[in-house]
């Protein structure tokens, strides 16, 4: 049920990115999408390790874009009238509401499938986590120390070498 849920929430930003011309909503709305997709995989996969790096990576690049974007369009005009927002909220209701009766009608006739889903899940849950702990094991702890604070080291010099008042975004008052 949830998967569906998902599913009809990364739908609906779908067609509300297309109907939205405004380049702030457009990013809130695929930042919305990453983390529902982030969501969904974590759900499909095991672990989510993986998921989550993925999310940060692409949150990363989206942080560059907004940068840009709010330079770009600093002072537009955004405005949505109470008309829209009950349409837009009518049709997400329907939506799950379909979902919500296609659910219950699909799990009569999948019963036997989530008892083997469910066992088979079991297993693989002990296979996740001894390939997590294969990463913090006395044979690569110092590549992970030293990862560690390459990245501390980066992110102080980083800091310093930037000067917040001769940055691309506005002057502060």
């Amino acid at each position: 049920m949830l998967n569906l849920i998902m599913l009809t929430c990364y739908i609906f930003n779908a067609l509300m990115f297309i109907q939205t011309n405004h380049p702030m909503v457009m990013t809130l709305i695929v930042i919305i999408q990453t983390f529902i997709a982030a969501m969904y995989l974590g759900l499909l996969s095991l672990s989510y390790w993986f998921c989550y790096i993925l999310t940060l990576a692409f949150l990363g690049g989206m942080l560059v874009l907004f940068v840009y974007t709010t330079t770009l369009a600093s002072n537009e005009i955004f405005s949505v009238s109470i008309m829209e927002l009950m349409i837009i909220s009518g049709i997400l209701l329907c939506l799950l509401g379909i979902v919500m009766f296609l659910d219950h009608f699909f799990q009569f006739l999948s019963n036997n499938d989530m008892l083997i889903a469910s066992n088979n899940s079991i297993i693989n849950y002990s296979e996740t986590d001894n390939l997590l702990t294969k990463l913090y094991n006395t044979s690569t702890s110092m590549i992970t120390l030293l990862l560690m604070s390459y990245l501390l080291l980066t992110l102080i010099v980083i800091v310093k070498i930037t000067d917040i008042f001769s940055g691309p975004l506005r002057q502060k008052n």
